[in-house]
């Protein structure tokens, strides 16, 4: 599945007759003729003309996938690079929000993703963070076949949350890296994965809503943690509601007190 594209024969002859025309068939070109004339004072050595000065093509950079903006912190770029993998570890809904940002306006209504591997997940929760439901793809058991659906699928879609069923080897992460590159497919995975250039967790957390035996959880403020590679090897860390009582995610305000209380006790 993994193999590299080849040239049809009917292609290659194609582009051997045309490169035999440019080289020796007749064809001149500028490079193989072109003369500098120089005029010359009585006396003076001829001088060289100079080389032409080699401008380096400009190679643009990918358009960030946008994330939501509690998560942009931990981010170089405030977003997503797509054709790379990022890794959360112990935290689904961290896994869940940081995928959110796919269904963005700025993404308009074409943006698809897909969950393999994850039949836990909550789509109640899925749609509080911003998920169109509509636009999102489930495998949720794809056993040992996981690879060749996350290969099918990162051409279909921008974003795949991922948890592979067991431990990833490096040479099989270096393939499916290969494939995000090609079809520019961002990589959200649980757990660890080999050449990640983001690593992501929750570092503390706390729920309220709870009382003494009674009360239901209605949010959770949590400070969460990225590490990376490269420029992005300085840990980055962001506070957040995930989620807050509404079922987003969104930023906590530094000196914030919590709103939620504990529910009057009633006398029976």
């Amino acid at each position: 599945m993994f193999e590299r594209d080849s040239i049809d024969p009917s292609e290659a002859g194609a582009f051997a007759a045309f490169a035999h025309s440019r080289a020796g068939g007749g064809v001149r070109t500028l490079e193989r003729d072109r003369t500098v004339v120089v005029p010359l004072r009585p006396g003076a050595a001829p001088t060289p003309a100079p080389a032409p000065e080699v401008v380096p093509p400009v190679v643009a950079e990918p358009e960030l996938l946008p994330v939501l903006p509690a998560l942009a912190p931990l981010l170089p770029g405030g977003g997503l690079r797509p054709g790379t993998a990022v890794s959360v570890t112990g935290d689904t809904g961290l896994l869940l929000a940081l995928g959110a940002g796919a269904f963005t306006e700025k993404t308009g209504d074409t943006a698809w993703a897909a969950a393999v591997g994850l039949p836990e997940l909550g789509l109640s929760a899925a749609a509080g963070y911003g998920y169109d439901l509509r636009r999102l793809l489930l495998a949720d058991h794809p056993g040992p076949h996981w690879p060749d659906v996350v290969a099918a699928l990162a051409g279909a879609v921008g974003l795949i949350l991922l948890r592979p069923t067991g431990p990833v080897a490096p040479a099989l992460a270096a393939r499916l890296t290969a494939v995000l590159r090609r079809t520019r497919c961002a990589l959200l995975v649980a757990g660890p994965w080999p050449g990640a250039t983001q690593r992501l967790s929750i570092r503390t957390g706390r729920w309220f809503g709870l009382g003494d035996g009674h009360g239901q959880l209605a949010g959770r403020q949590v400070e969460a943690v990225a590490e990376g590679r490269g420029t992005a090897t300085r840990p980055r860390t962001a506070h957040l509601w995930l989620p807050d009582a509404t079922g987003a995610a969104r930023p906590l305000a530094p000196a914030a007190e919590p709103t939620l209380t504990r529910p009057a006790l009633e006398a029976v």
